[in-house]
């Protein structure tokens, strides 16, 4: 009785294994790359050296490099958002004590070997200023981000929230290109003090006059 027979099939559970695990390699291999290097200094033959397959199977998964770009962009937005959001909510708390500890969060992620900067200020950094392409994404990734905060500023009881939440968000932009450029994690301190009187401020009236009555 013949074997039966073990040559993969594009439909095969072995294919399917396969192509999950090289594209998972291959996003992995261009994601160190392109923030490390930049995407434009980053070739097709060095990210399929870094992740170990072949020409084809990139172009197979991905179709082009630009798809593999925006690949890594959503991969690395949702990423980078489940662990900034988680580390304002774990340890709950009230709105202000979730807020105040964005750029605690933020000086671990500086303090990382690997902490080349944000993804999507460097990919919009590096192309054509008037291209949409990688734009549209890190608007994408920027509004969800800024949503969030965006919510507690109005639990805070801030009477503009958007504006608070633009305002802590230049903050939060502002540190990570600081950070980039002097690789000081540092600058997350100076950032947290810029950020204190705003969120101050922004404290219901009624919870500032209790606080004053106490002084």
């Amino acid at each position: 009785m013949a074997k039966p027979s073990t040559k993969k099939t594009a439909n095969s559970p072995h294919a399917a294994g396969d192509d999950e695990s090289a594209r998972g390699r291959l996003l992995s291999a261009a994601t160190h790359l392109f923030c490390k290097n930049g995407i434009n200094a980053t070739g097709i033959d060095a990210i399929i050296e870094e992740a170990g397959t072949a020409k084809t199977t990139l172009y197979k998964l991905f179709g082009s490099k630009t798809n593999l770009v925006n690949a890594v962009l959503e991969s690395e937005g949702r990423q980078w958002r489940e662990w900034f959001i988680g580390a304002m909510e774990d340890g709950g708390g009230d709105a202000q004590a979730k807020l105040t500890r964005i750029f605690p969060a933020l000086k671990s992620w500086f303090a990382e070997e690997r902490f080349y900067g944000c993804p999507f200020i460097n990919a919009v950094g590096e192309h054509d200023k008037d291209a949409r392409q990688f734009r549209n994404i890190a608007l994408k990734h920027k509004k969800i981000v800024l949503g969030h905060i965006e919510k507690l500023a109005g639990e805070l009881g801030c009477n503009e929230p958007v504006v608070l939440a633009h305002q802590l968000g230049l903050l939060i932009d502002g540190a990570i290109v600081a950070a980039m450029v002097s690789r000081d994690p540092g600058v997350a301190d100076t950032a947290a003090l810029a950020a204190s009187p705003l969120l101050s401020q922004s404290k219901p009236r009624k919870k500032r006059a209790e606080q004053l009555m106490a002084v």
